[in-house]
C-alpha cells in the first residue's frame, strides 16, 4: 500500500519512523507482553514512559525548571475554559486578542468566566493579518493575555511575541509548537493540542509557570483544576495512555533528526517554496499579508473557483490529499507541519504547475 501526502489541517499526519515504532511496539512494548494500551497507568511500565516523555519534551523546548508540564485531556478546547478558570485569581478580566476562528471560540468561553477585553482585532481585515504590538490595548490589571500565535484556518501567524509586562501571557500553541524553538520563559501558559505537531487526538500538553497554579476557586471542578492535575502528575484519573504514547515516540523523533533548531530549518524551507511558488503564479492566491504567513497552513485559492473540485480529484488521484480549505475561508489549504516531508510539498508544488499549465 503506498502513502500519500496527507496535508490535514487536523488529525495531521505522523512521522512514518513513529507509525512504524508504534507498529513493532503494538503487541509487545519492550517484552512486557502488554500493549501500551492495554497497561496500568500506574503501573511502572507506563510510569517510565510518561516520564521519558516529559523529560525529552523539557529537552527539547528548553522547559525552565519552574514550570509544569501537563498531559490532559479535553484537547486545545477545554483550555479556553482551564485558563479563566484557574488564571484569574480574583480578577474579574482578562485580554484577548483576536486573530481569527480559534481566537474567537476562546474569546467566547471566557466570556463565560469574565470580562473580556479585546486588546486588538484583525477582523476589519477579514483574519488576513496580525496586529502590530503598538495596537494592543492591553489593560495593566488584566489577569492575563490571551492569543493564538497561528490561526490554523486563515493561516495566519504572529511574526513576533506580544509584550505583555507583568502580565502572564497565555498561547495557543497548538498549531506551530514545535516547529521552531520558543523562549518558554516568556509565556505564563503555553496549551497546545496534540493533533498537529505532537501525536494523536485527544490530549493537550499544557506548560504552565508554577506561581500560576493553585488560584482556581474551590468551586472549580477536580478535573480542570491545574493544582491538582499538577499534584497527581497528570493522573487524577487515567490518561489517554497511547496518546501520550506517541507523543513521547515523536519528542524522540524530534531528537533524532537534530531538535527544533533543525525543524525550524526545515519548516521555513518548505514554507516559503510553497508561497514561492503561489506568490509567482497569477492562477493561485494566498490572501495573509506576507509577515503574517503561516509556516504551517499555508490557504490558497483558484483563480476560477469552478476547477477546486477538479483540482482536488487530480490531487488525490496523485497522492495529495485533504487539500480542500476550511468551510469558512474556502479554497485550498496545505498544511505542512513537522511530519509533512519536504518530498511532499515538492510534489504538490509540481502538480499545481502541471494543474495551471492545464487550465490557466
Amino acid at each position: 500500500m503506498a502513502r500519500v501526502y496527507n496535508f490535514s489541517a487536523g488529525p495531521a499526519a505522523l512521522p512514518e519512523e513513529v507509525l512504524q515504532q508504534a507498529q513493532t511496539e503494538m503487541l509487545d512494548w519492550h517484552g512486557s507482553g502488554m500493549s501500551v494500551m492495554e497497561m496500568s497507568h500506574r503501573g511502572k511500565e507506563f510510569l517510565s514512559i510518561a516520564q521519558q516523555a516529559e523529560a525529552d519534551l523539557r529537552e527539547i523546548m528548553a522547559i525552565p525548571g519552574n514550570y509544569k508540564v501537563l498531559f490532559l485531556q479535553g484537547g486545545a478546547s477545554l483550555q479556553f475554559a482551564m485558563v479563566p478558570l484557574n488564571l484569574l485569581n480574583g480578577k474579574t478580566g482578562a485580554d484577548y486578542i483576536n486573530t481569527g476562528a480559534w481566537s474567537k471560540k476562546a474569546v467566547a468561553e471566557a466570556k463565560r468566566f469574565c470580562k473580556v477585553n479585546i486588546a486588538a482585532t484583525t477582523e476589519e481585515t477579514k483574519f488576513t493579518s496580525t496586529p502590530a504590538q503598538d495596537d494592543l490595548q492591553l489593560d495593566s490589571g488584566a489577569a492575563y493575555v490571551h492569543y493564538t500565535p497561528n490561526e490554523t484556518i486563515g493561516g495566519v501567524e504572529f511574526p513576533y511575541i506580544p509584550d505583555t509586562g507583568d502580565v502572564p501571557l497565555v498561547a495557543d500553541l497548538s498549531s506551530t509548537i514545535l516547529s521552531r524553538p520558543i523562549d518558554v520563559s516568556k509565556f505564563g501558559v503555553i496549551y497546545a493540542g496534540a493533533q498537529k505537531n505532537i501525536g494523536p487526538s485527544g490530549l493537550a500538553v499544557v506548560i504552565i509557570r508554577e506561581d500560576l497554579i493553585g488560584h482556581a476557586d474551590e468551586t472549580v471542578p477536580a478535573m480542570l483544576n491545574y493544582q491538582i492535575q499538577a499534584d497527581g502528575e497528570s493522573m487524577y484519573n487515567t490518561p489517554p495512555t497511547y496518546t501520550w504514547y506517541v507523543a513521547g515516540l515523536v519528542f524522540d523523533w524530534i531528537k533524532r533528526k537534530g531538535g527544533l533548531n533543525a525543524m525550524a530549518q526545515i519548516n521555513e524551507r518548505k514554507a516559503s517554496k510553497l508561497y514561492a511558488a503561489i506568490d509567482a503564479s497569477d492562477f493561485y492566491h494566498n490572501p495573509v499579508e506576507v509577515k503574517s504567513r503561516s509556516w504551517m497552513n499555508v490557504p490558497f485559492t483558484l483563480a476560477n473557483a469552478d476547477l477546486d473540485s477538479v483540482f482536488l480529484a487530480e490531487a488525490k488521484d496523485k497522492g495529495l490529499v485533504t487539500l480542500k480549505g476550511h468551510r469558512s475561508v474556502g479554497g485550498m489549504r496545505a498544511s505542512i507541519y513537522n511530519a509533512m516531508p519536504e518530498e511532499g510539498v515538492d510534489a504538490l508544488i509540481e502538480f499545481m504547475r502541471d494543474f495551471e499549465k492545464r487550465n490557466a
